[in-house]
């Protein structure tokens, strides 16, 4: 896991969200290496013509890194075990219980990568849509285990572009007492806009993800994009 820096093409697209997103960075945005794997599995999945059986592979496999580097961020407490030798081997555990929070529907194609990774890891759910009247995100549901506030969180949405929903998830977060530092957003794409409206807000979010587009366009799209995640993860785009 690197920290972010910002990209070149950012620098072509300036406005006032890419200045703020800039402010930043630093410890709060960890994004995945650039790899030339890393940029051989998103042009797989970028592709519009992309069956989507490829899309849900190539995909899972980002998930799988996000889902590492995510964990990587979470506070860790001296454990040794005795080796089969006999000897003692002065490890590592995790210091605080966890638990998932996909942001439904999309989020949900980032659970099983993480379960994989945290088998019996604790799952929640907030489902939020945008309401099509007020454009505004509106939250329909939650379920979450009743110590949450206890917890180290990963909230999992794979698109941050205006961060609307993303914000909203997080206030639900806030409002049962969980802290902003105790919150790892969990995220496959994002913009400069995206990573700007978390950070003016909550500031002590950190923000794991696998790619930082140019930024919106007109119509919010993320540019160059990926289209409707959920949808092509789901198969529910044709």
């Amino acid at each position: 896991m690197t920290i972010a820096t910002q990209p070149r093409t950012a620098a072509a697209h300036p406005t006032a969200a890419t200045s703020t997103y800039h402010h930043h960075l630093g410890t709060r945005v960890h994004l995945l290496p650039q790899t030339d794997q890393l940029r051989a599995l998103h042009t797989v999945i970028r592709d519009r013509d992309a069956r989507r059986e490829d899309f849900v592979f190539y995909a899972g496999r980002i998930i799988r890194l996000l889902t590492e580097a995510a964990l990587n961020l979470l506070p860790f407490e001296p454990y040794d075990v005795t080796t089969p030798v006999g000897r003692t081997y002065q490890g590592l555990r995790f210091a605080e219980n966890l638990v998932g929070v996909p942001i439904v529907r999309a989020g949900e194609s980032m659970e099983a990568e993480l379960r994989a990774v945290v088998p019996g890891i604790r799952i929640g759910k907030v489902l939020i849509q945008r309401d099509k009247t007020t454009k505004q995100p509106r939250l329909y549901y939650t379920a979450f285990p009743e110590d949450i506030a206890t917890r180290q969180v990963l909230l999992l949405d794979p698109m941050l572009a205006t961060g609307g929903t993303a914000l909203a998830a997080i206030e639900v977060l806030r409002d049962l007492g969980v802290p902003e530092e105790h919150i790892v957003f969990v995220n496959f794409i994002t913009c400069p806009e995206g990573i700007a409206a978390v950070g003016e807000r909550y500031p002590g979010v950190r923000i794991v993800t696998s790619a930082i587009e140019e930024g919106l366009n007109e119509n919010a799209y993320m540019m160059p994009g990926i289209g409707d995640f959920g949808d092509r993860y789901f198969g529910t785009d044709r």
